[in-house]
């Protein structure tokens, strides 16, 4: 089994992110640094480390949801000190990691895992995994202009596409929508809105895949059940 494979099998981190570790010479082979990608481990016979602490597959899975309200970012640790979302769950058995992201101000659905390789899939957009927001701009956007995210609309890097979009209702100079994606760039939602003349002024994720919020509050959080994690390992068992 590659080692990056192995890591996030173990629950280190997502499958890229272990290959970062990798590089950064983090991780130990029977007492070798590694940081070529590539090495593959034996689980049965090799020790492999991980900051000099002792991986294996034994660990404890650990799945939270969390409402992530806004004033957090979606990482560890943040450079500019500002509060991240796993400051909100506590002490865990297990360390857990931010499956993609949700930018400062937007709040929603947000799972916590140690499980890498789910993560992992869940990230990768092959897989399809269905993210739904419920966005309030400014401005009346067009028919046309609300065709053009089913369409696509250059967002700068790339032509950006919605699954599924919806006009909920308008009023005054504002206008609600739910939004469906299967892809998840960087801000998209945002950037999408934007590109056509009409910023987000509210956002908020309410489904990721099978999770919802149901009766969670901004910074609440609760376990998965084991069907709720079964569940979400089917979703990502095909892909797109």
């Amino acid at each position: 089994m590659r080692l990056q494979k192995y890591m996030a099998h173990c629950g280190v981190a997502s499958r890229r992110k272990c290959e970062e570790m990798i590089k950064q010479g983090r991780v130990t082979v029977n007492g070798q640094v590694v940081t070529q990608l590539g090495v593959k481990v034996d689980p049965q016979k090799d020790e492999v480390r991980v900051d000099g602490k002792a991986i294996s597959l034994e660990q404890k899975q650990v799945y939270i949801l969390l409402y992530k309200p806004r004033g957090y970012v979606t990482t560890v640790k943040d450079t500019h000190e500002r509060p991240t979302v796993v400051s909100l769950v506590g002490n865990q058995p297990a360390r857990v990691y931010p499956v993609g992201r949700l930018d400062f101000d937007t709040e929603g659905v947000l799972l916590l895992t140690n499980d890498g390789e789910l993560a992992n899939k869940l990230m990768h957009p092959r897989y399809g995994v269905e993210k739904e927001y419920y966005a309030v701009v400014d401005g009346r956007p067009s028919k046309s202009q609300i065709q053009a995210f089913i369409d696509g609309i250059d967002i700068g890097d790339a032509i950006a596409h919605a699954h599924k979009v919806r006009l909920l209702w308008q009023k005054g100079n504002s206008s609600a929508f739910k939004v469906v994606l299967k892809e998840g760039r960087n801000r998209q939602i945002r950037r999408m809105f934007e590109a056509i003349g009409c910023p987000v002024k509210f956002l908020r994720r309410e489904r990721l895949g099978n999770l919802v919020l149901g009766d969670l509050k901004p910074g609440q959080w609760r376990y998965l059940d084991e069907g709720e994690v079964m569940q979400l390992k089917k979703l990502t068992e095909a892909e797109t």
